[in-house]
């Protein structure tokens, strides 16, 4: 009949089209083969497995796909810093964690060599570590609407304006205004422990902290030395 397709040009057919999607696979995995080479790339901190925690990386620049992004991210840092810096709670281990001198001590970390050596002379890290007060207190940070401003066209230098104040289970020191300028260090070749990539995937750190206005650092505010204090 003339409506009959014979087996083998039924065959043929079905080939074809069994050849056409082999051929659309193909090339969808050369695509995908192509983009994941070369295999010596830069790797993404937050999608890293776990390595020995002495393994050290080097940072260099790598333009983010919007700068809004890497700003969001340095005025996270600048936060973060204030607090892991200013901040007092009543737990020594905490305390110990955020102000000691060893590389996993997170404001030292995060500082330049300069900048945490002027952090050791404050009284109240003399305080703590030279043992933690024998009463129970706490200090804490608070920003407000609009609380880091650029300085610099580089986006390196920032003005961050804060209150600040102490209380323990009898007082509470008044709030007290505080402006502080710093600086951020952002050098390509910066070295960081692999174990602070998730808290700092930058390896930004701050070269320059200076009190523009509060009248003294705010861990130097005397709290300490009251009739309440050591």
């Amino acid at each position: 009949m003339a409506t009959r397709i014979e087996p083998p040009i039924l065959l043929s057919r079905l080939l074809i089209f069994v050849f056409a999607g082999m051929l659309v696979v193909l090339g969808v995995l050369g695509v995908t083969l192509y983009n994941m080479y070369p295999l010596d790339r830069p790797q993404v901190f937050f999608l890293m497995t776990a390595p020995k925690n002495d393994l050290r990386v080097m940072l260099y620049e790598m333009i983010p796909n919007e700068d809004a992004n890497l700003d969001n991210f340095k005025r996270s840092f600048i936060r973060e810093y204030i607090r892991a810096r200013n901040e007092i709670v009543p737990d020594a281990r905490e305390m110990l964690t955020k102000w000691n001198n060893s590389i996993d001590g997170v404001v030292n970390s995060w500082s330049t060599p300069a900048v945490y050596s002027d952090f050791t002379k404050t009284n109240m890290w003399n305080a703590w570590m030279s043992g933690a007060p024998d009463f129970e207190f706490s200090c804490s940070v608070e920003f407000e609407n609009g609380a880091i401003v650029q300085r610099n066209r580089d986006g390196t230098e920032f003005a961050v304006n804060f209150k600040y104040f102490c209380s323990d289970n009898d007082r509470q020191m008044d709030k007290k205004d505080y402006t502080i300028i710093l600086r951020l260090d952002m050098s390509d070749g910066t070295g960081m422990k692999w174990s602070d990539r998730m808290n700092n995937p930058l390896g930004i750190r701050v070269s320059e902290y200076k009190i523009e206005s509060g009248n003294g650092d705010p861990l130097d505010t005397g709290y300490l030395m009251d009739d309440a204090g050591i």
